[in-house]
C-alpha cells in the first residue's frame, strides 16, 4: 500500500477518534449536570471539539504524573464551563468516572469551577473571568525564562473579552514575544445575559487581536480537523497565537443550540433523555 494512502487513512482514523471523543465529552457533560442538577452546559458543549483536540492530540501530558514539569499547560479561563474539562480529564484517565457523580457536592474534588488543589490535571483555579488569560501569560513567560519547551494554552469565551484584564494580558504577551502561548476564543456568540453583540460588541475580533500584535487564526470550532491543525501548528513568527473558534452554544443538542437560557440551565429528565438520544446514546441513559 502506498505510504501516502496509509498516512491518509491513519489521519482519517485520528479525526474520527477525535470526533468520537467530542461526542463522549458532550454525553458526560449532560449526564454529570443532569445528575447534579447544576452546571453551565451551553459553553461546555460549544467547546467539545476544542477539548477533544487539546486532550487527545495536542497537549503533551502524563495522566499518571499530572504535575510533570515538562507538560504543556492548559488554563480554562472561562472556568464556569469546567464540565467539558472534567469530561476530557476523565476520558484521558486523570481520575475515575465515578468522581463525576459527586460534581458540585460539598467536599467533592470536582467543584463548579476548576480547583487546582483538588483536581488532578487542573493547572490553575479559575472563576473570575479574565484572570486565566493573565495567568497563562505568566506561565508562558516562565517557560521562556527557564528555557523549557512546553507550550501554554488558554481557553476564553467571547463574552469574557469584555474584561479589560484580557487585553492587558494580550499586550504583555505580544511585548514579550511569547510564541509558546496559544489563546483559544470559544466564540459562541452568547453570554449570560444575551447575545455578545448586543451587550458589548467585540467585532471585528480578528483585527483587534492583530492590532495587539498576535498571530490570528479563525476557524470553524466544530471542525475537529481544523481545530487540531490550528492548535498544533507552531507560530509563524515570534508572536503569541490566538485561535478564534466560531462555535454554537449548546452544540449537538437541538433545543440547546443558540439558546441563551442554557448558559446555566440544566434540562429536566425528559429533555435530558432527548439530548442523550440526539448524541447517539440510544436509550437516553
Amino acid at each position: 500500500m502506498p505510504a501516502q494512502l496509509t498516512s491518509d487513512r491513519a489521519g482519517d482514523q485520528r479525526i474520527k477518534h477525535l470526533e468520537e471523543m467530542a461526542r463522549q465529552i458532550r454525553v458526560l457533560c449532560l449526564k454529570t449536570a443532569g445528575h447534579a442538577g447544576v452546571g453551565h452546559l451551553g459553553g461546555a458543549l460549544s467547546a467539545a471539539e476544542i477539548m477533544s483536540a487539546l486532550y487527545f492530540d495536542v497537549l503533551r501530558l502524563n495522566p499518571q504524573e499530572p504535575g510533570w514539569p515538562l507538560r504543556d499547560r492548559f488554563v480554562l479561563s472561562k472556568g464556569h464551563t469546567c464540565l467539558a474539562q472534567y469530561a476530557a480529564l476523565t476520558l484521558k484517565g486523570f481520575f475515575p468516572a465515578e468522581w463525576l457523580d459527586a460534581f458540585a457536592q460539598e467536599g467533592s474534588r470536582l467543584q463548579k469551577h476548576p480547583d487546582c488543589h483538588k483536581t488532578p490535571g487542573i493547572d490553575f483555579s479559575t472563576g473570575s473571568l479574565g484572570q486565566g488569560a493573565s495567568v497563562a501569560v505568566g506561565m508562558a513567560l516562565a517557560g521562556m525564562l527557564d528555557a523549557r519547551d512546553y507550550r501554554v494554552y488558554a481557553l476564553l469565551g467571547d463574552g469574557e473579552l469584555d474584561e479589560g484584564q484580557v487585553w492587558e494580558a494580550a499586550m504583555a504577551a505580544s511585548h514579550y514575544h511569547l510564541d509558546n502561548l496559544v489563546f483559544i476564543v470559544d466564540a459562541n456568540q452568547l453570554q449570560l445575559d444575551g447575545p455578545v453583540e448586543n451587550i458589548m460588541s467585540i467585532e471585528p475580533m480578528a483585527q483587534k487581536w492583530e492590532a495587539f500584535g498576535w498571530e490570528t487564526r479563525e476557524i470553524d470550532g466544530h471542525c475537529v480537523r481544523g481545530v487540531r491543525h490550528a492548535l498544533a501548528t507552531p507560530a509563524e513568527s515570534n508572536r503569541p497565537v490566538v485561535v478564534i473558534a466560531r462555535t454554537i452554544k449548546g452544540k449537538g443538542v437541538s433545543f440547546m443550540e443558540g439558546a441563551v437560557n442554557y448558559h446555566s440551565d440544566v434540562p429536566d429528565a425528559t429533555k435530558l433523555a432527548q439530548a442523550l438520544r440526539e448524541l447517539g446514546e440510544s436509550n437516553g441513559q
